[in-house]
Formats: C-alpha cells, structure tokens, sequence
C-alpha cells in the first residue's frame, strides 16, 4: 500500500507517528515524591511503513521503546526508539512494508521468508538488569535501558528451545525468580507450550512442554505461591487457515475455556485442566492466590468474547462494542482434585489492565487497580487504541482477599481523554499505599492531542495527580509498561 489505511486502525491518535524522540530536563508540574525516581518504560506500536494489507491493525506495529525517567534534580527525561528487530531491519531496507497480515508469515514478500517477524511491541520486561522487549509470536529482544538501543534478540544464552516467549511474566518478588510460559512453541498452530523459569541471576533453570487442549490465544497467565496457572480461552488457530493466507486467530463461541493448574516447581505432568464457560475470553490477570482452605483463585478481566473487532468479525462475530460484556472475575479450584468444573464469582467492574503491587504476586492481596469506563460520562470517549476507546475510569478495589471485594475509589476523566495502562510505585512507608504512574491522552483539536504523565497517590485516587509532566511530542497509545527503580538502573550500569 501507498498510504495508510484510512480505518480507526491508523487515524485519530492511532495514526502511526514513527519519530525517534529524546528530550531532557522536563518540568515536573506538582510535588514529585522522593520514591518515584526511576524509569517508566513503555512498549508501543508503530508502523515504520503502511502496510502490505489495508485489514491490518494496530498490533502489527513496530515495537517502540519508551522511557520517561525522573530525575534527581526534580526534572524529567523522555525518549523513545524504535527496537531494530530483523523485520524492522529489513523493511527499512526497501523503504517499505514486507511483511503481511498479523501472524501470518504465508503473506509476506518471498524473500523475506525464514526472518523472524516479531515486532516486539507489547510489554517491556526488567529483570535480573536486562530489559527485554517481548511479544508473544517470538522470543524478546533485548534493549539497552540508559541508551534504548537494541541488543538483539535474547534466548537466554542459548537455552530457551522455545520459538516463543509470552510478553506477560510473573515475578516472584520473595525468590527474585521470573516465571513465564511460550505458546505455538514449536510452530505456527501447535498446542505445544514451554513453561520456563528463571533464576533471580536471569538464568534460565527449568523448561518444560505440555499439550495445550487446542491451540489458543494465550495472552497471559498466573502464578500463586504453590502453583502455575494456564488459562486456555477459544480464541484458535489453525494452519490450513494459516496457509491459506487466512487471519491467524478465529473466536470459536461455543467451544469451552480452561483452566491449567500445576506445581510451579513440578513436572508437567501433573498440570490438571478444570473446565469453564463456552466463548468467554480474557486477555489480562490480576492476580492469583491460595486461602486458608487450600482453594485457589484465579481473578481475571473475563468478557463474554474477544476484545478485538480485527478478531470477532473475520470470525463471523459482528457484535457492536456495548455488546461486548465482562467484569473482574474469579475462577475458584482444588487444586488438589483430579479436575472439575470452576467456579465463577463477579468481584468487580468492567475493564482492564489491572494493577497490584509486585510484592504481592502470587499471595493473598487486598487490594489493586484496573481501567475501567466512566458510567456518567458527560461527552465523548477518547477513540484510541485496538480495542476502538480508551478507559476513561481509574479504579481503586479493596477486600480481594475477602467476601466482599468492592471498588472504594476512582478518578474519572473528562470526555476525550483517556488513560494507558499504570504502573505501581511502593512506598518507603508500609504504610503508605505507593504511587501509580500512567500517561494520560486528551484530544484537544480535530486532530490534536496534548500527553502528560501523571503520578497519583495509589491510595488517594480522588485528590487526582501529585505530580504531572507535560511531554511535548505526539505519541501513540501504549500496550503494557514497567517501573524500574533508579538503583536498579545504577546497580545494573555498574
């Protein structure tokens, strides 16, 4: 194609941008606090060139990192670089897009077949002094956090048999260990998955594979103290579809969503598959934990479909967006039954991209944060991102560990505005709840968008930002982000 395509895709504040920005000494506008000194880094999509096919989307991007780093002097630092991955080199070798459709590699151009085609665009991920730039179709990269360059694509020194890496890890802050999983391990469509852990020193301990019960999306996962946790949702692919040229992903309604449960430290074929709801679909876990009974529970932001429209309606799902129905939800098991079915409990609203504090992944938990949409909105949403419309809705829930898990707090936003996903602070203070920081979009033009980060007492939603940063540049809207302490940046350059 010649030009971007002119659907919700590439226009509006998705319009592609693709400008390697990098500004100092930002004004910090509000009182910083002394423990938000560190870097946000940020994944986000954006295509270098229009692509080969006008029903691509925005997650077919090219990964871009993002930093905004606080500084001791009380100002702020933003850059923002694309991550040269091999199909990035590659395209801009010609100038122009050489890849097709989302995950296919059948569409792309024929000498381009054999490169790996991970954009790397979905979730930066800090662990053991490196920071990788994941997505789920192939292995991260790896990228310099001071000067944002590429190093190159990570298998962990040669370890990893994976061909995949998930962009969502858990790790467990007690032991320093990073667990994650890769699906389509051994290939487009198949129901092989590696789960791998990894030691606190970024070594790669363990890998282990196991069928998955049909090739699925699976776009995140869970650990508890004891356990791994799969969620398997009927979201598929299939290669003949594939080679065909097809989408890779289809959304089967009336095939049944599961649950994997394993030792976290055990061999995989202990993993027991509970059973749950036809069609139903998640992309994002807040948490998973045991009680005093030995039960599990899994809490997750479970709609009745996909999310994604690029998905449902090639699916032959035509559903209008207030169709798309879902709320925090809670699968409970035994994880000691051979299996069964789970339990569904309603624990709170709406939304996405749920946030709890790290020390706190895999124990029983309190409390946590999630975007949701303002009920009383009084105008229009910011139209933005895959999903068409950004949150517009900051909410705090309490008693999660408790019968009654209940929103206590929220900050809305005026119309045209949206947030993207937060990132939790700690507090010196056990006392003190921490801070949560995010990038806040609003539309003030036809055209026109004005950013800035925002860092909001997590335990004081309503008294709005404590501290906000005007950053002067267009930008995308993210998909996931990480907070990296400043001593951990130090200790790691050192």
């Amino acid at each position: 194609m010649g030009a971007f395509p002119q659907t919700p895709y590439f226009t509006g504040l998705n319009e592609p941008v693709g400008q390697e920005v990098e500004l100092k000494g930002l004004t910090v506008e509000g009182a910083l606090p002394a423990e938000v000194r560190g870097s946000f880094f940020r994944a986000v999509p954006d295509p270098a060139y229009p692509p080969k096919f006008a029903s691509d989307h925005t997650l077919s991007g090219d990964g871009m990192v993002s930093r905004l780093s606080f500084n001791a002097d009380g100002t702020a630092d933003f850059a923002i670089r694309f991550v040269e991955t091999a199909r990035h080199k590659a395209e801009k070798e010609l100038g122009r897009a050489r890849f097709g459709k989302y995950r296919n590699p059948f569409t792309d151009d024929e000498d381009v077949r054999g490169i790996d085609r991970t954009v790397a665009n979905t979730t930066p991920v800090w662990h053991a002094g490196r920071l990788l730039m994941a997505k789920e179709d192939g292995r991260p990269y790896r990228v310099d956090p001071a000067t944002l360059e590429t190093i190159g694509s990570h298998d962990f020194d040669g370890a990893l048999k994976s061909e995949t890496m998930t962009a969502h890890v858990r790790i467990d802050a007690s032991t320093g260990e990073l667990f994650f999983y890769g699906y389509e391990a051994d290939g487009l469509a198949s129901q092989k998955v590696a789960y791998c852990i990894v030691g606190p020193d970024g070594t790669l301990k363990s890998e282990q594979w196991f069928d998955a019960p049909y090739c699925a999306m699976m776009h995140d996962f869970t650990i508890s103290e004891n356990y791994a946790l799969f969620p398997i949702y009927p979201t598929t692919a299939d290669l003949e579809r594939i080679q065909a040229g097809g989408e890779h992903w289809h959304h089967e309604p009336e095939l049944a969503s599961w649950l994997g449960v394993m030792p976290r430290y055990g061999d995989v074929s202990e993993i027991r598959w509970f059973k749950g709801p036809k069609g139903c679909h998640s992309y994002h876990m807040m948490n998973a934990w045991e009680d005093e009974r030995g039960l599990l529970h899994f809490d997750a932001c479970l709609n009745n479909t996909n999310a994604f429209a690029f998905i449902r309606e090639p699916s032959g799902i035509f559903m209008a967006p207030q169709e798309v129905q879902g709320a925090l939800t809670r699968w409970t098991v035994d994880p000691t039954a051979e299996g069964g079915d789970v339990t569904e409990t309603i624990i709170g609203p709406p939304g996405d991209f749920p946030v709890i504090p790290a020390a706190k992944q895999g124990r029983r938990y309190g409390h946590g944060w999630m975007l949701s949409m303002n009920p009383d909105l009084q105008g229009p949403p910011l139209f933005a991102g895959p999903v068409g419309v950004s949150f517009n809705l900051l909410v705090r829930l309490d008693g999660m560990d408790t019968g009654a898990p209940h929103v206590s707090q929220a900050l809305p936003l005026p119309p045209q505005a949206g947030y993207n996903e937060p990132v939790h602070v700690p507090a010196k203070d056990p006392a003190h709840d921490g801070w949560l920081v995010m990038i806040v979009d609003r539309q003030v033009g036809a055209n026109s968008f004005v950013h800035e980060a925002w860092v909001v007492d997590a335990g004081n939603l309503a008294a709005g930002p404590v501290a906000k940063v005007a950053i002067p540049a267009r930008l995308r809207p993210q998909v996931h982000g990480w907070w990296v302490p400043q001593a951990q940046l130090d200790a790691a350059a050192a």
